[in-house]
Order: structure tokens, then C-alpha cells, then sequence
């Protein structure tokens, strides 16, 4: 896995986008040319490099988001959007 842009926001710019239950909703782009990290209107914008097969890109995502937090991806859990380029996350 490549490593995200130098620019990408901070843990607490994250993890203030996520609702009072911890939920982070994440709009993803799998198959990306770079792995990056955004904010764009209040959203959080992931992209990858991983191409979206049998679960290969939802381990990079929740990896990638992980290490952007500053925590074990197994603290991170896919609530909603397996197959979907939306996805809610529970945060630890």
C-alpha cells in the first residue's frame, strides 16, 4: 500500500466529522491512482489504490483510516456499505 498525500487532515479534523455515537461516514474511491485522504465539504473523501475484489478494498480503506487516526485497524468497524462507495465506520 502506498502512503497517503502529506497534506492529509489531522486525527481531530476527523474524527470531529463523526456524530455524537462515533459514526464516520466515508465516500470511497477505490482504484484511485494515489492513496490520499480529504475533507471536502464536510465529508470525508478516501481514495485507494486497491481495486474493489472480494473485500480487498474495504481492508485498504479501514487500514489507510486507521493509520490516518492513529490506531489499530481493529478498532474500526464497517457498519454500512461493503459494496458500496459509501460506507459508515465506528470509530473506537
Amino acid at each position: 500500500m502506498a502512503r497517503p498525500k502529506t497534506d492529509s487532515p489531522s486525527a481531530d479534523a476527523i474524527r470531529a466529522l463523526a456524530d455524537a455515537q462515533g459514526r464516520l461516514a466515508v465516500r470511497v474511491t477505490p482504484g484511485a491512482r494515489s492513496e490520499a485522504i480529504e475533507i471536502s465539504g464536510g465529508r470525508l473523501l478516501l481514495k485507494t489504490r486497491v481495486k474493489p475484489q472480494d473485500g480487498a478494498a474495504n481492508d485498504a480503506v479501514m487500514a489507510l483510516l486507521a493509520k490516518a487516526l492513529g490506531t489499530a485497524p481493529s478498532r474500526l468497524s464497517l457498519l454500512r456499505g461493503a459494496t458500496s462507495r459509501e460506507k459508515l465506520v465506528q470509530l473506537d
